[in-house]
């Protein structure tokens, strides 16, 4: 385990929080469960029955762990309550009548989806995160977060970013550390969409990765180096999302547009923008499309050996994350730990 993983799992211990995992139904998510609340990483509710739960894990010891049957739960008319006032008014494009015409219906969709119930714990306040994706699409994952908990306030973008790991001492991430963003949401955002996405990502590098974030904008342009108006108007739109996001939040150390060598070598940083603050210095790096961001972050964890710690989520108002289908039980531990420093 990196050292970065470490911290992140110690000072979520120390949080406290409490996290909802739907999937009771994935080994894989019971025998993290009983993992976490072993680890005291945090404190776990797991969706399913009970029996079922038992059944199909007998040699995992579920002390601690707090198993909640959607079904039969005293809440459950509560939550439904929850999802009906969301919905309200809300039509369903296939039927052309409301999603849901009064709370019994509400329910039934709700006992129908427990990556829905779960989000309608966390926006009741029951607990504190969701992580849910391990047999589930990342649209379900993130649907009843859109629906239910919504964005945070002030921004209207929910977007991805992997917390990457420097694999030893890297004269290029000095803080052993870096944010990329966004790698796995958010396909060719506009400028708006980048100025929230680089606020949101300078969020997650202070709270997981616990650094102070200097995020840089990325192109293949430098302070109007490039620029490509003519066809795909992309540097304009980066230029634009830097302004936005330093009118938006003012007291963030961001700036741009970078090439990645000007944003990372403080010899090209001077040399390409000498009045820039983040120029060769930065450590959370924004970038303009889902192409360049998902490839850039597999070329650093393939070529140059950097841990990925994600997709993380982010830009909702309350913490939830999405697992990959082919995750280990390691990974929904990190991925708990990520959630309770994020709540």
């Amino acid at each position: 385990m990196s050292t970065v993983l470490e911290n992140i799992i110690k000072r979520a211990s120390e949080k406290n929080k409490c996290v909802v995992l739907p999937e009771g139904e994935d080994s894989r998510v019971v025998k993290a469960a009983a993992e976490i609340v072993k680890q005291k990483i945090s404190r776990v509710v797991l969706l399913g029955d009970p029996t079922e739960i038992a059944k199909a894990n007998p040699d995992v010891n579920l002390e601690g762990v707090i198993v909640i049957d959607p079904k039969t739960d005293v809440n459950n008319k509560k939550y439904a309550e929850i999802l009906y006032k969301s919905r309200e008014g809300k039509i369903n494009k296939k039927t052309g009548l409301p999603e849901y015409a009064n709370v019994d219906e509400a329910l039934a969709g709700a006992l129908k989806d427990y990556t829905m119930y779960g989000a309608l714990m966390l926006k009741a306040g029951d607990v504190d995160g969701l992580v849910s994706g391990a047999c589930h699409s990342t649209a379900n994952t993130l649907r009843p977060g859109l629906q239910v908990i919504k964005t945070a306030p002030g921004i209207n973008t929910v977007s991805s970013c992997f917390v990457m790991v420097a694999p030893d001492e890297n004269k290029y991430c000095p803080d052993g550390v870096a944010v990329f963003a966004d790698c796995a949401i958010n396909i060719e955002p506009s400028a708006e969409q980048l100025a929230d996405i680089a606020i949101s990502s300078a969020e997650t590098a202070k709270s997981i990765a616990g650094i102070e974030p200097r995020v840089a904008m990325l192109s293949f342009s430098t302070m109007g180096s490039g620029n490509d108006d003519k066809f795909f108007k992309s540097v304009p739109k980066v230029q634009e999302a830097t302004k936005i996001a330093k009118e938006k939040a003012p007291e963030l150390t961001v700036d741009g547009e970078f090439q990645f060598d000007a944003a990372v070598a403080p010899e090209v940083g001077k040399l390409k923008a000498p009045e820039s603050k983040v120029a060769g210095n930065a450590n959370v790096f924004v970038f303009p499309n889902i192409n360049a961001g998902n490839i850039g972050y597999k070329i650093a964890q393939r070529f140059g050996k950097f841990l990925a710690l994600g997709p993380v989520c982010q830009g909702f108002a309350k913490p939830i994350n999405d697992l990959s289908r082919g995750c280990s039980v390691e990974d929904v531990v990190a991925v708990v730990a990520i959630t309770a420093l994020q709540a």
